[in-house]
């Protein structure tokens, strides 16, 4: 395809779109189009917090939707003369990544194998896993991750997103270890970390520890069993319940204070069927009166008001399912008698919906229970990617304060939630909702493997028991380590698990709790801190409205208790992707697209418009109708641009005077779309920008190009000023489309101009209005030659067939006049004449020009 140089009248012979995405891409690369200067003050910055996507099998069609709105703002705000800080990052670890290579490999990771340095992973995955060691497993996850994320770079590059490719990271690389371990010291020497044995909610599949965020409610059938439990009288009060099974962990049972069918009870004790031990009966304000029997009995742990319960009634614990999701092997120390002992025995080691049926025989048998099962439907607890209801066990943990049990704390992240700016504001709702509701701290530690250490090391007693309240903590300096391979300051390696020795922590960072740091990691906190200093606090945070409660807060709260401030200034967020079934596009679903096929049928710029059609915050509709529809107007652009460069007009043309009344006005128009292209931008407001910018640019096609085409290609100040104003018209069109049609706009601006389309400068609408324009010309030339063309079509006669006169009536007549010669040309008329009338006419006289 031939380029032009300025002023030149070389134009491609057919413009296409074919092939523009590989050769822009490279383009862009070898020239380094969109790399940030770091030589810029913090004022002349724009930094963009950019999501990293999970690196876990295949980009899907709403990762292209989502970030298309973030490089929209990009390429805006880069055409303002910022420099725009714009990284891009992976993130990595964590267990979608486990489960990818578990899946992809046919592995799965066991820390009793030892390393095999030569082993090579099946050909072919079989049904059963191949248990390997965690440093082989690791090996796989880095082989693995990798790939992928080579493949999604090829995906963004060439949906055309305006990154930094300089500033890649990984939330895995060394790097973001040293940052992710280096935040979580500074929280602990702050008090703002903490350990603790508690009670934990816990995927037995995956057997780790799951924090509130990472919940999901799933609707499942169950059934309410009426059991009774005996009191001193030998009367029974009937409690119901879903969970027999946790019979044997009951401490209590509880009611409400005021229930007066129990307020006798409190106080006093009953009995357990089957297992025979003496619980007390307590009140608290949670027990529901109208629900089931009114009385519930505690267990340790049901579900998280068990948790309550516990923890605020002061109540012992009798836990009974252990990691592996199966109950333990001891009976509880309170269960005494040889029969409760013996019915206990028979529930060892089985799963709790094995146990559920098996306590119910036992139940039965022994008379406890009335009635029959009740069916119900309950809302059950899933980590968000498992596929087992969680547990809840008795587990060491690392904790990170975060308001969930300090009013203090909480006042401090609702109101810096309150000092950011919402895109779209009610999305602060959100934010408040979930920091009200939270139920405790940000449970940060995992019992994974890709992951990101715990960076600490416990001093063994000599009983070789590890002290918690006194962890060796390694200097900062000496970051990243890993405590299972690494050895803490004073010791030998031989020390390691020996009495007076040492051990490190087993476990690994939630992923969040490193992508919580994205601000701190893209801009190299502690590595490179005048490039901290010029781009944090960031502009903005572009996100899914859905990970509020996860990314979002999380980053906020890091920033808080780090440097007391918010890590941006606004929170821009993008909706779902919805399937024809109006259901939520995701991979667990199976409904999800994968982009790259639809950026190689329709073009990127088209797959570009579609997304960036959808508001902020706004769920959207997978539609390749609208792809169609922006590939139409990538054409349009292209053929437009012809004509207009066509006609002769050049770059040297537009700053020739513009004189007709008719170009006068369609500038004015057009510096009308610049203001509101330009405020919608600034209100992270792409899709209101593309609205107005592609309505102005279909009537200008239609309509004023059609009204001037013979006079552009004339001689004289007419002329001259037509070519001007499709010079001017066309370098500020090409401009308002580029941020959200990179590539089109690129290539036609390579016919005519010098450089980079999106490093020129964002149109400003001063420079169009001139002081003798007049907007009502436009207007009344556009009716008019519709007119004209309405009754041509009525007359049977085609559009680009001549004809003899036409007579126009128009209560505006003085302004149809100034335009007449124009829409004489259009109508390819000999003559036109303009009559005042009441009401617009228009009559066409037939026949040739010589007639």
């Amino acid at each position: 395809m031939t380029s032009a140089s300025p002023g030149s009248s070389a134009l491609p012979e057919k413009p296409t779109l074919d092939g523009v995405e590989a050769k822009l891409v490279a383009r862009w690369e070898s020239e380094q189009t969109y790399a940030f200067d770091r030589t810029q003050p913090r004022e002349n910055i724009f930094a963009i917090d950019t999501p990293p996507p999970t690196a876990s099998g295949a980009l899907h069609i709403g990762h292209v939707f989502s970030y298309t709105h973030t490089d929209t703002v990009a390429r805006f705000w880069r055409m303002r003369g910022k420099a725009v800080f714009y990284p891009i990052g992976w993130d990595d670890n964590g267990l979608p990544s486990e489960k990818r290579v578990q899946n992809f490999y046919g592995v799965r990771c066991d820390t009793s194998v030892p390393y095999d340095p030569d082993f090579t992973p099946p050909e072919k995955p079989g049904k059963q896993e191949v248990p390997i060691s965690r440093r082989n497993f690791l090996d796989l996850c880095e082989i693995l991750t990798v790939e992928d994320e080579k493949a999604f770079e090829n995906v963004f590059r060439t949906l055309g997103a305006s990154v930094d490719w300089s500033m890649q990271y990984r939330t895995i690389d060394d790097h973001s270890q040293a940052t992710s371990q280096r935040a979580f010291l500074r929280n602990l020497s702050r008090g703002e970390a903490y350990n603790q044995q508690a009670p934990t909610l816990w995927d037995v599949t995956f057997r780790t520890a799951v924090a509130q965020a990472e919940l999901e409610d799933r609707e499942r059938q169950g059934n309410y069993f009426r059991v009774g439990f005996a009191k001193a009288d030998g009367e029974k009060v009937f409690i119901e319940t879903t969970r027999p099974e946790l019979l044997p962990a009951c401490v209590a049972l509880v009611a409400h204070p005021d229930d007066e069918r129990y307020v006798d009870l409190f106080g006093h004790t009953v009995t357990t069927p089957v297992f025979g031990v003496e619980v007390p009966v307590v009140a608290h304000e949670l027990a529901d009166p109208e629900k089931g029997s009114g009385i519930a009995m505690i267990c340790t742990w049901g579900d998280t008001t068990d948790v309550t319960w516990w923890r605020e009634l002061q109540l012992p614990a009798r836990a009974i399912i252990g990691r592996d999701g199966r109950l333990i092997a001891e009976a509880p120390e309170a269960i005494t008698s040889e029969t409760g002992r013996a019915a206990y025995a028979d529930l060892a080691g089985l799963t709790p919906h094995s146990a559920k049926q098996k306590v119910v025989e036992q139940l039965t048998e022994a008379g406890a229970i009335e009635g029959e099962p009740k069916p119900t439907t309950q809302q059950v607890k899933f980590y968000e990617r498992g596929e087992r209801p969680l547990e809840i066990v008795s587990t060491r943990q690392w904790y990170i304060r975060n308001g969930g049990r300090e009013a203090e704390v909480r006042d401090r992240m609702i109101q810096r939630g309150r000092d950011l700016r919402w895109v779209p504001e009610h999305m602060r709702h959100r934010y408040e909702n979930w920091v009200e509701g939270l139920a405790g701290d940000w449970l940060i530690s995992r019992q994974r493997f890709f992951g990101i250490p715990i960076p600490l090391w416990y001093r063994l007693d000599d009983h070789g028991e590890p002290d918690y309240d006194d962890p060796i903590v390694p200097d900062e300096a000496t970051l990243p380590i890993d405590p299972s391979s690494d050895v803490p300051p004073g010791f030998e390696e031989s020390q390691r698990g020996q009495s007076g020795g040492f051990v490190g922590d087993p476990d690994v960072m939630d992923t969040w709790a490193t992508s919580s740091l994205t601000p701190q990691i893209a801009g190299k906190w502690g590595s490179d801190d005048d490039l901290f200093q010029r781009v944090f606090p960031m502009d903005v945070r572009p996100q899914g409205h859905d990970i509020i409660r996860t990314w979002l807060f999380s980053t906020v709260v890091r920033s808080e208790l780090e440097f007391g401030v918010t890590p941006w200034k606004a929170a821009a967020l993008s909706g779902w992707i919805l399937d024809p079934d109006r259901k939520k596009m995701s991979k667990s679903k199976g409904n999800v697209v994968t982009p790259i096929g639809l950026l190689e049928q329709y073009g990127s710029d088209a797959v570009r418009y579609w997304a960036a059609s959808g508001r902020p915050g706004t769920d959207t509709a997978f539609d390749e109708a609208q792809m169609k529809v922006g590939r139409r107007l990538a054409t349009k652009i292209l053929n437009a641009s012809k004509f207009a460069l066509g006609t002769g007009a050049s770059a040297a043309d537009a700053d020739k005077p513009v004189t007709e009344p008719l170009d006068l006005a369609m500038l004015a128009a057009l510096a009308d779309v610049v203001d509101a292209a330009t405020k919608a931008f600034e209100d992270y407001n792409y899709a209101v920008a593309l609205e107005r910018t592609e309505s102005f640019f279909w009537s200008f096609c239609d309509n004023y190009v059609e009204l001037v085409k013979s006079r552009s290609y004339g001689e004289g100040p007419g002329a001259d000023s037509a070519k001007s104003a499709l010079s001017q018209a066309l370098s500020v069109l090409l401009r308002l489309f580029a941020p959200i049609l990179p590539f089109v706009t690129e290539e036609v601006w390579s016919w005519w101009q010098q450089g980079s389309i999106h490093l020129q400068s964002w149109p400003e609408s001063s420079a169009l209005r001139k002081n003798d324009s007049d907007a009502a010309v436009l207007d009344a030339a556009i009716a008019a030659i519709a007119g004209i063309r309405k009754a041509k079509s009525e007359a049977g006669i085609k559009g680009f067939h001549e004809v003899a006169a036409v007579r126009v009536t128009a209560p505006n007549a003085d302004v149809v006049r100034l335009v007449a010669d124009d829409l004489k040309g259009a109508a390819r008329a000999a003559s036109i004449e303009v009559a005042e009338g009441a009401e617009a006419g228009f009559a066409i006289v037939a026949g040739s020009p010589s007639e």
